[in-house]
């Protein structure tokens, strides 16, 4: 094969770059359409930010629980970023859905566009969502009285850690969407995956509190990894180092998950 045939078959790193921008733009441009999804993607944030908050506000007095100085709304609010962006990425994989049955996908697979351009394109347009939504919830738990010690740059790692999660989770929706092609597996996936991590996290509860089994579990979890990050760099006297070993296994996730998801495009052409 000569260098010519290689780099037609071969797309170049720009050429890439270009057409994960045009796929990302193309979503984006739906989503400016219609903004409803995102803005119902707020709704239970803020149930849980202003009726758990209130509700389990005094649970910072147990004995055992650990975050108690800044009180429960200054804990919950980081899992609440991180259970938003977890929920709305386990949904990504609908959107591959709807382009395969609208015979979108088919006509992409034989665009000059690669897969892996396919893949971070989807990947990209969720985690822009994030940033969205994570911003609102930290501005709505400060209107509502939390204060956050690590200032501006503590908000920025907590949305970087709500980012990763969820490339990690958005890649493997749209693997699933890609290797099974049906709603009600996406759904069924999604629904025994969240919940279970939702609650083997700190998210909504110190794991001082829950047995140990439940801790040690969560040391696996990367909801737990994201959770920690976030809110050691929004607490003061930071840990940098956990924070910073918490992101580069969130980071190293992110890009196996995402090679993974890619891969699948394979299974789906043999399928078509």
């Amino acid at each position: 094969m000569t260098t010519a045939h290689r780099n037609l078959v071969r797309p170049r790193p720009l050429t890439s770059i270009a057409h994960s921008a045009l796929l990302t733009g193309r979503l984006l441009r739906a989503l400016w359409r219609m903004p409803t999804f995102l803005v119902i993607g707020l709704v239970q944030p803020v149930i849980w930010l202003l009726l758990f908050g209130q509700l389990f506000r005094s649970v910072v007095h147990l004995p055992g629980f650990a975050s108690g100085s800044g009180g429960f709304l200054q804990f919950l609010t980081p899992g609440v970023v991180m259970m938003t962006a977890l929920f709305a990425s386990a949904w990504a994989g609908t959107t591959y859905l709807q382009d395969i049955d609208r015979g979108v996908m088919d006509r992409l697979l034989t665009s000059p566009a690669g897969r892996g351009a396919m893949m971070c394109a989807t990947m990209t347009y969720q985690a822009i969502q994030t940033v969205i939504q994570s911003l609102v919830i930290v501005g709505i738990a400060l209107l509502a009285g939390a204060r956050f010690p690590g200032g501006v740059p503590g908000v920025g790692v907590t949305v970087l850690a709500a980012v990763l999660l969820t490339l990690i989770f958005s890649a493997l929706s749209n693997a699933v969407a890609l290797l099974t092609r049906q709603q009600a597996t996406l759904i069924a996936i999604s629904q025994f995956t969240t919940l279970p991590l939702m609650f083997l996290s700190s998210a909504v509860m110190d794991l001082h509190l829950a047995p140990n089994w439940v801790g040690n579990v969560a040391g696996y979890n990367p909801l737990e990894w994201a959770v920690v990050a976030a809110r050691q760099a929004m607490v003061p006297g930071t840990d940098r180092g956990t924070t910073g070993a918490h992101l580069g296994m969130l980071a190293a996730a992110a890009v196996v998950m995402g090679f993974l998801a890619t891969r699948a495009f394979r299974a789906y052409r043999k399928s078509a």
